[in-house]
């Protein structure tokens, strides 16, 4: 069956909706009660219709049909938006199956009860064995207190780790700078890159240096501190503290990418609203994108000619390359049709689906047994997949908060950072601002986790 390959436009768009309710997420009821377990179809004794909440080019036409054939049940496509599915939720009349991000709603969802623990499934699946599961699945286990540990809620159809990067050759040879190698640099050695390589006419610039915030500022932020030793969470993820030496090495760190404004950030944002087109058009030296990123370098020859893959660089000693992402599907709790759920993600993430994207490259698949398949033909495609085999060691999960989503400590971000950007406030003063804004994100949030 063909596969979309815009699995990028699909995350980045779901992750502009997510963005556009914020704060209705906050208002989900604090913990969903318990059902049945009514997996019988729903539809009568009939043929099941199960109920997909997914983006809207998941498949077209052809490839519906297809999938409905394949899984011999209809697929009720409802388009993903934030504040549908917490009006769903709250009525107890979700959605069969949910695409989200793994990294950063895992805790969010599981701490209301709003998930369907799929250990029993994985357990008794020949598709879908445990042991297969690539490490990223982790970031869909959640124990109550720690991501990364307890029951499973869901699976990544793929991934990346979002903090390496990508360069072009030619503009790193025109600018007569080395290429990056094969360890990882140091932000400062980065930063520094990124200023060598803008280029601007009249005060503007030209060609961006280096975009440093793919998956956004927050994430980013996290992954920095992580590196440097340090969370950007309190141990009980009902807190944030820039003001700590980790965290505050990293706004620091960003502050200055963003005034010396070599690339797309909270006061000049990308024109482009994302970095294809910009890469494509020679208008971008580094972009920080993981994997996903050389299915679109791929799909053009004289890019991938002059296109590389690079290490996350590392702010600090602790060698950490994340994932912010790990788009996949979960099951609400009150799902009705929990069986053919599961019918569906033995055949999305283990079946033929799973094998095509897998040869895509838009992803690292999310089954080890699927990473052989990763293409290796071309000369691009062998310095990517070797470059991020040996990424792979460098994953680790971190813990995001229960107590709010992404998309709301993003906005504290765009509130508070251009201002600041702008005035050049000390990191200090920054951060004391970010705290006590996120914060009273956060103490409503734990409010409704009971």
């Amino acid at each position: 069956m063909p596969i979309s390959t815009t699995g990028s436009f699909d995350r980045r768009r779901f992750l502009t909706v997510s963005a556009s309710a914020a704060l209705a997420a906050t208002a989900l009821p604090a913990c969903a009660s318990s059902v049945k377990d009514d997996s019988s179809g729903g539809s009568g004794g009939g043929k099941t219709t199960l109920t997909v909440m997914t983006v809207d080019n998941e498949w077209d036409k052809k490839a519906l049909k297809a999938a409905e054939q394949a899984l011999g049940m209809t697929l009720n496509i409802i388009i993903a938006d934030p504040t549908k599915l917490n009006a769903m939720l709250a009525a107890k009349n979700p959605p069969d199956v949910v695409r989200g991000f793994g990294a950063t709603e895992t805790p969010y969802f599981a701490a209301r009860g709003l998930m369907t623990d799929l250990d029993p499934y994985f357990a008794k699946s020949e598709v879908l064995k445990p042991a297969d599961l690539d490490p990223v699945n982790d970031v869909w286990r959640y124990d109550g207190q720690n991501q990364g540990a307890g029951p499973r809620f869901g699976m990544a159809k793929d991934y990346s780790q979002d903090s390496m990067f990508w360069y072009r050759t030619d503009l790193f040879d025109a600018a007569k700078l080395d290429h990056p190698g094969t360890e990882p640099l140091s932000h400062d050695e980065w930063l520094d890159l990124g200023k060598r390589l803008v280029k601007r006419r009249l005060g503007k610039v030209k060609v961006y240096g280096l975009n440093a915030t793919g998956m956004g500022v927050f994430p980013q932020l996290m992954g920095m501190t992580a590196s440097a030793g340090g969370s950007v969470f309190a141990e009980d993820l009902a807190t944030v503290d820039f003001s700590s030496p980790e965290a505050l090495k990293a706004l620091k760190w960003y502050l200055e990418y963003a005034q010396a404004d070599i690339g797309p950030n909270v006061v000049n944002p990308n024109p482009d609203a994302w970095d294809g087109p910009t890469y494509q058009a020679n208008r971008m030296a580094m972009s920080t994108n993981g994997y996903w990123f050389g299915g679109l370098i791929g799909g053009d020859p004289k890019l991938a000619k002059v296109s590389r893959f690079a290490p996350a660089p590392q702010l600090g000693s602790e060698r950490i390359s994340p994932c912010f992402g790990a788009t996949g599907f979960w099951i609400p709790r009150d799902a009705k049709n929990k069986d053919a759920a599961w019918k569906f993600f033995e055949w999305y993430f283990g079946g033929k689906p799973a094998q095509e994207r897998a040869a895509s490259g838009w992803g690292i698949p999310s089954l080890k047994s699927l990473h052989s398949r990763m293409p290796q033909t071309n000369a691009f495609q062998k310095q990517a997949f070797e470059l991020q085999q040996r990424e792979l060691d460098s994953f680790k999960v971190l813990n995001f908060t229960p107590y709010a989503q992404q998309a709301a400590l993003e906005g504290v971000i765009t509130k508070v950072l251009p201002g600041a950007v702008r005035s050049k406030t000390s990191a200090g003063k920054v951060a004391d601002e970010l705290n006590t804004r996120m914060n009273e994100q956060l103490a409503k949030g734990k409010e409704l986790v009971k």
